[in-house]
């Protein structure tokens, strides 16, 4: 395993400014995020630290040597739309942008694209099924042919009032994996894992390593803190964000040395990559390149330097 981060946190550096900063800060890796050029949809959207819709080979050539030179993995690229959102021309903006990225990553060499499946959140799981499957049957099949494989993330983008009721992300538990890669069967076709969000629908976040890992194509380290004295005022049905809070790896209720000993247990090889959505340090770059510091100083011992 190596341990990164995902590019999102430092929406005002460069590319090479962000690869610069991972390699001296000892980060094995960076997951580079590629969202359309233009105003973010929400927080934590919108960045680009490369434009997929203008790649060409000879600057994907520049930016591989620029992350050898520096001695930085690049873990993956990132997009996280809604490609299920029910307004059709929403939808296919998104659809149209995977394989964009899936292209980008194909000319950096990569072999990872992390997303979400996305979802209509005003119908039920059983409504979603049949457009999920025509939407995404072949962009899986769109990223066999380019040798990528797609990790999804397992966020149910359920936490204010526009992702309400259902969320704005389907493949969230077991059970709807279980389905998802039973009716789209492809080696391309796994997981982006975060723990975070089992923690957040009351779930161990180690209960599915075993089973799902050969489908545990990239990981996210986030850790969330519930707060009982606030879910025992509004209840589990209230927004999300009103009973728990992101936090850094360490800061919040995941047990991080169970979890990493079981994704050696279950042979997982890939990058860790670090999200922060904790303003404990505060909003400011310096704060956030702090958070990342404090993040790593609590995983680093999980992964010893060569």
């Amino acid at each position: 395993m190596n341990l990164g981060f995902v590019s999102a946190i430092l929406p005002e550096l460069s590319l090479e400014e962000v690869l610069r900063f991972a390699g001296a800060e000892k980060f094995s890796s960076v997951e580079l995020m590629c969202w359309p050029v233009g105003k973010a949809e929400r927080k934590f959207a919108g960045v680009t630290h490369v434009n997929a819709a203008d790649l060409a080979p000879g600057e994907a050539r520049e930016i591989r040597a620029l992350a050898t030179r520096l001695g930085v993995e690049i873990s993956g690229l990132g997009y996280y739309p809604n490609p299920l959102d029910p307004d059709a021309h929403v939808s296919k903006r998104a659809t149209d942008h995977i394989k964009r990225v899936i292209r980008a990553a194909r000319l950096l060499e990569l072999r990872q694209v992390n997303t979400f499946v996305g979802r209509d959140w005003t119908r039920s799981l059983d409504e979603n099924w049949p457009r999920f499957l025509k939407v995404w049957k072949p962009l899986v099949a769109f990223a066999e042919d380019h040798g990528v494989r797609i990790g999804i993330e397992n966020c149910p983008m359920l936490f204010t009032r526009d992702e309400w009721p259902g969320g704005k992300n389907l493949m969230t538990t077991p059970a709807i994996w279980r389905r998802a890669f039973h009716d789209i069967p492809s080696d391309s076709f796994g997981l982006n894992y975060d723990p975070s969000h089992f923690i957040l629908q009351h779930m161990d976040p180690l209960s599915p390593l075993a089973e799902f890992r050969s489908k545990l194509f990239h990981v996210h380290a986030k850790d969330v803190e519930l707060r009982p004295e606030k879910l025992n005022q509004v209840g589990a049905f209230d927004y999300p964000k009103n009973w728990h809070n992101p936090r850094i790896p360490g800061f919040g209720d995941i047990d991080w040395n169970r979890f990493v000993a079981e994704l050696h247990a279950v042979g997982y090889t890939g990058a860790m990559s670090i999200e922060v959505e904790d303003d404990t340090f505060g909003k400011s770059l310096n704060a956030r390149k702090r958070a990342l510091r404090v993040a790593r100083n609590i995983l680093s011992p999980f992964f010893p330097q060569p």
